[in-house]
């Protein structure tokens, strides 16, 4: 248990450390064309969508992605939507308190889905405006990429 809480101390900080004066479609793009570039030199089967305000700004599917992960996608998507976390830092949250975000807060599985991969664009002095979101490694690695790829372009 101790350590599940400092794995969401880590979490929330990486909230704290990413945010942006802005986030631009053309820094979209960038981000999206990283994450393209990174997943094919390395052969890896993931699905990338980036989206602001509802608008999708990027998305596309690797090589070996199959269409569930753009149903993972969305359902990520969503509990960053919802509560302003990574979807991670929600999965660990909900494993330190032993419920489930349906047990908790009653939002069904089939559309809410508390696994790493969706990450908060969140904009200095305005809060969380959209995500950027990967599906298809295991959940860490997923958010892992995405917080690399938001680190790099700070």
């Amino acid at each position: 248990m101790q350590d599940e809480k400092a794995f969401l101390e880590k979490l929330a900080e990486q909230e704290q450390r990413l945010v942006f004066s802005e986030f631009s479609m053309a820094m979209a793009q960038h981000v999206g064309i990283e994450l393209v570039q990174y997943g094919r030199k390395r052969k890896l089967p993931y699905a990338i969508d980036i989206t602001r305000n509802g608008q999708c700004l990027f998305h596309c599917a690797l090589e070996g992605a199959t269409p569930d992960n753009a149903r993972w996608i969305e359902r990520k998507k969503k509990v960053v939507n919802r509560f302003g976390h990574s979807s991670l830092y929600m999965g660990t949250h909900c494993r330190i308190i032993g419920q489930t975000l349906e047990e908790k807060y009653l939002l069904p599985a089939n559309e809410f889905a508390a696994h790493g991969g969706a990450f908060p664009i969140i904009i200095k002095n305005t809060g969380v405006v959209g995500t950027v979101t990967i599906s298809g490694l295991p959940q860490v690695d997923d958010h892992e990429l995405v917080v690399k790829m938001l680190g790099d372009l700070l």
